[in-house]
């Protein structure tokens, strides 16, 4: 089934060019404190690779501007949501 877009990406400063299944690598230094295997303590993303599998632009059929749009899935059982400035695709 096809989700059809209600706005364009690039109206809502998400990179045009990423999509959902690009392979990413993090760029800058991104600290968290949810990653499974470093549990609240401080785990940098720098150089950590993944797959976009999501771009939020949308969030219960309404147009949002997120300020971290961009999904990514970094292995089985750990997600970030990020900055499109933070990653490049690979």
């Amino acid at each position: 089934m096809a989700v059809e877009m209600l706005v364009e990406p690039q109206k809502l400063g998400v990179n045009a060019l990423m999509k959902v299944g690009d392979r990413v690598r993090v760029v800058q230094s991104v600290v968290v404190y949810h990653h499974p295997e470093h549990r609240s303590q401080a785990f940098d993303l720098e150089g950590s690779e993944g797959d976009v599998v999501d771009i939020v632009t949308q969030w219960q059929g309404r147009p949002v501007s997120a300020n971290l749009p961009v999904l990514v899935q970094f292995n089985k059982k750990f997600k970030a949501h990020l900055r499109e400035k933070e990653l490049e695709i690979i």
